[in-house]
């Protein structure tokens, strides 16, 4: 079935509504590999009610509509679909504790030709439940592969942040667990490519991948020990492009260069010695 365009374009996407305690924010955290050295103090208001802080980059898991493009009437070729670029702008440090409200809409497809696939990018604004009041939103953009040359817009992709070509200033490996991808689903993102042998065979990978938020989230974790001392009120902004799927068990070595309150990065797969995401941008609160 080919894409319809105004169709896509108007798809509603039911709201959602989440509330999250803090089980939901550990377990975020540790997911991601956090406070994997237990005595490290900074990390440890991440992982322990006492005094507990939601990881910022969380928000890209709060009010999770579901793998829409599978569950809803979307023509997609679902199967075929991977994870392009993600973006999530903080209005303000995420609680550890919420109820929250989740409205998503697809803001733009880009018909890249037959062989090629189409871009589809869809935003989720999160909202604070009982006043209204937006604590993050959400960009992601998808290259559905199976799909393109359905005859929609074949616009220019605005170039993204370039990363500098000096030496980086820091250069954290972190290592990854084989399971992390059937851990990291936990946090709401169900689909089986990252956890079904077959499903991933069809879809052209020789085992489950990593979740694309997940090597996003790691690049996150590099940053708040590179640059924040694991501050996340410090990030009001992140932003990356994804060039290779990622596999769980890799190290991932985040490459960060500091400007000022502007952070660029990439992210290696050592092993494989191939960049998963680049382009990556953080903003930074004084």
């Amino acid at each position: 079935m080919a894409i319809d365009y105004e169709k896509l374009l108007d798809l509603q996407i039911p709201d959602t509504q989440q509330s999250y305690n803090h089980k939901d924010s550990i377990l975020y955290a540790l997911s991601l590999g956090y406070a994997s050295d237990p005595l490290d103090t900074r990390q440890l208001p991440l992982v322990y009610e006492a005094d507990l802080h939601a990881v910022p980059t969380m928000g890209v898991v709060l009010a999770h509509p579901g793998y829409w493009p599978r569950t809803m009437n979307t023509g997609l070729d679902w199967v075929r679909i991977v994870h392009a670029e993600q973006g999530l702008t903080l209005h303000k440090p995420l609680p550890a504790e919420a109820q929250v409200i989740g409205k998503s809409r697809v803001v733009d497809i880009i018909d890249k030709g037959a062989d090629k696939g189409a871009l589809i990018t869809y935003e989720r604004r999160i909202l604070e439940r009982s006043t209204g009041e937006p604590l993050c939103t959400i960009t992601q953009t998808m290259l559905a592969r199976g799909d393109g040359g359905f005859g929609g817009p074949q616009r220019s992709v605005a170039p993204p942040p370039a990363v500098p070509e000096r030496p980086a200033d820091h250069c954290v490996d972190l290592p990854s667990l084989p399971n992390m991808a059937l851990l990291y689903r936990l946090n709401g993102d169900w689909n089986p490519l990252h956890a079904d042998p077959e499903v991933a065979r069809k879809a052209g990978f020789e085992r489950p991948i990593l979740h694309g938020l997940a090597t996003w989230g790691i690049a996150g974790r590099a940053i708040m020990q590179a640059v924040c001392e694991f501050d996340g009120s410090r990030i009001a902004s992140i932003f990356g492009r994804f060039t290779a799927p990622a596999y769980p068990g890799e190290t991932f070595r985040s490459e960060i260069w500091v400007d000022g309150n502007t952070v660029a990065f990439r992210v290696r797969a050592v092993e494989r010695d191939v960049i998963v995401i680049n382009n990556g941008r953080v903003e930074l609160r004084d």
